[in-house]
């Protein structure tokens, strides 16, 4: 089955009439509360810029893998560089065994980072950690920045989408994530010629650590699926030209649970279906400032409805996240 994740196009917010900014806003306030995805088109994000970026990434995880390894990633706490097939198991974030995920990735953090004091405290790390760029392909390192810029650019627009969901001001986020963390992964879920073993899928069951999260996917077997309030996994198909996006822990914590950090896995692709079932994900994590405080919002508490959570940074807990998928111990910077 197909989960209604409903369609917004957010073009009247950019374009800033009065009345359409409204009727974003209450959309996404009702997809965040509903089940906490959205697909969101008119965003004027370049097809161009997405379509290079494919191309790009692709050619990457075609390069044989000794190759791939001279990029990989430098300690197990850095999202940074190339991790292999098997080095991950996003169920073990919520605690969960299972075998490792069926994908490689390639990841980076923030492109640019300021020689400032800010940047290199000891709670800062690994936020800022230096990116990893392999020497192929050639073009693979102008694209990803520009693409990362893209998804900065779309985020901030979203954050100020969500202030208003909220009843909070335009920009009440904009200091919290000014000096955001966020890191921009392209997922390789290759072909399965063979059946996995038991409880192996292409991701384990997980949400997302920090804000929202915007995924871009090409259309193939074995995809994105969603946990619906009833209870039943249910997949969610593609809008040719659009961005799926779901708030994570942080925005759940936020908003005192008035927003839902939903379940979701990627499935395998059907047995028949497994020899032509290659799939790549373009996926950029938004994530506050490493040391913005996450605490219950004004609007989304009240006598009868006390804070659930107690304060966190982001850092911090995208940190503790982060390790438990890797089954690592931080390492000092």
């Amino acid at each position: 089955m197909h989960t209604p994740v409903p369609i917004i196009d957010i073009a009247p917010f950019i374009e800033g009439s009065a009345r359409g900014t409204a009727a974003v806003a209450a959309a996404i306030d009702r997809a965040c509360t509903d089940i906490g995805f959205f697909t969101i088109v008119g965003h004027g994000v370049s097809e161009s810029l997405v379509a290079r970026m494919f191309g790009v990434s692709r050619d990457f995880f075609d390069l044989p893998l000794e190759d791939k390894l001279r990029a990989g990633r430098p300690r197990p706490e850095q999202s940074r560089g190339y991790i292999g097939v098997g080095d991950e198991n996003l169920a073990y974030s919520l605690g969960a065994a299972g075998a490792t995920d069926l994908k490689e990735f390639f990841a980076i953090g923030p492109p640019e980072v300021p020689d400032e004091e800010y940047y290199r405290r000891a709670e800062a790390y690994p936020s800022f950690a230096p990116n990893v760029w392999p020497e192929r392909p050639a073009a693979l390192r102008a694209i990803w920045v520009e693409y990362y810029r893209a998804m900065e650019d779309l985020a901030a627009t979203v954050m100020r989408i969500f202030a208003l969901a909220l009843d909070l001001p335009e920009r009440f986020f904009a200091d919290k994530t000014d000096r955001h963390i966020s890191g921009l992964r392209v997922v390789h879920y290759p072909d399965q010629p063979s059946l996995p073993l038991a409880g192996q899928s292409r991701a384990g069951a997980h949400t997302d650590y920090g804000a929202v999260t915007i995924l871009r996917s090409d259309d193939a077997p074995g995809g994105l699926e969603v946990l619906s309030r009833r209870g039943q996994w249910a997949a969610v198909a593609p809008t040719p030209g659009a961005f799926v996006l779901n708030i994570g822990d942080l925005m759940m914590r936020w908003t005192n649970d008035r927003w839902v950090s939903t379940l979701h896995r990627v499935a395998n692709p059907p047995p028949e279906s497994g020899a032509g079932s290659r799939r790549l994900s373009l996926v950029f994590f938004h994530q506050p400032n490493y040391d913005a405080v996450i605490e219950c919002l004004p609007t989304c508490t009240s006598a009868t409805n006390p804070p659930r959570y107690a304060p966190v940074t982001s850092g911090q807990h995208r940190l503790d996240k982060f390790l438990k998928g890797v089954g690592a111990a931080p390492q000092p910077a």
